[in-house]
């Protein structure tokens, strides 16, 4: 069951397991991973920008649908055989030295009906990968991407943000930062943290005045 916090959520937000918030920035990628039966040829491509909440989302699925998630970085050639279904993190960042592994791992899951679930921050296109036959594999794997955040997904991820530090601002200043910072999930994560600092060391709450001047000084 998603776990309800004591805020009054934005119009349009969705609380998913764990607190994942869905919105139009992501509905489709969330509704496309909770239906891995749906996934053409049994494999999904999941990509979106740094901090956007792939790997929060592929937990989710994980859990419910009992895949073992590994990284593409870390791909052992024991693992291949090990699993029904698989999710590999950052395949954009997959070593050369582990591109047969993803080769035989993707073959034996399609082989044997599992599923295969990768992300990555850039489409398979753009991958550095330079084993043809893999390439050619993933270029041909269903793309679901999630966007920047839209309004109600920003307001919700600041509050989220301000709520795993302990902190209860004002509706007033969520609006505010949501207006103001740049619409990308690295950034809320900057202010936030940097508003907490802040507030701390000058012992001031967290208001749109000190949030002002935190960002007229940033530029």
């Amino acid at each position: 069951m998603p776990k309800q916090l004591s805020f009054d959520w934005p119009t349009g937000v969705a609380l998913g397991a764990d607190d994942f918030f869905v919105t139009e920035a992501n509905a489709q990628a969330y509704a496309m991973l909770e239906n891995p039966a749906g996934w053409p040829e049994g494999k999904l491509v999941l990509v979106g920008p740094e901090g956007c909440g792939k790997s929060h989302l592929a937990r989710i699925i994980e859990g419910e649908h009992e895949l073992a998630c590994l990284f593409a970085d870390e791909l052992a050639v024991e693992a291949v055989d090990l699993f029904k279904g698989v999710i590999v993190e950052d395949v954009d960042r997959l070593p050369q030295s582990a591109e047969e592994t993803l080769f035989h791992l993707h073959n034996n899951l399609r082989a044997a009906g599992g599923r295969l679930l990768l992300t990555a921050r850039t489409p398979p296109s753009r991958w550095p990968i330079t084993l043809p036959d893999l390439a050619s594999r993933m270029q041909a794997t269903t793309v679901v991407t999630i966007s920047d955040p839209d309004d109600a997904l920003m307001s919700a991820l600041l509050m989220k943000l301000f709520t795993d530090r302990q902190i209860m601002p004002k509706a007033e200043v969520i609006t505010y930062l949501t207006r103001r910072i740049e619409r990308s999930f690295i950034a809320a994560a900057d202010i936030v943290a940097r508003l907490d600092e802040a507030s701390l060391s000058s012992r001031r709450n967290i208001t749109e005045k000190l949030a002002g001047s935190l960002l007229d000084s940033s530029g």
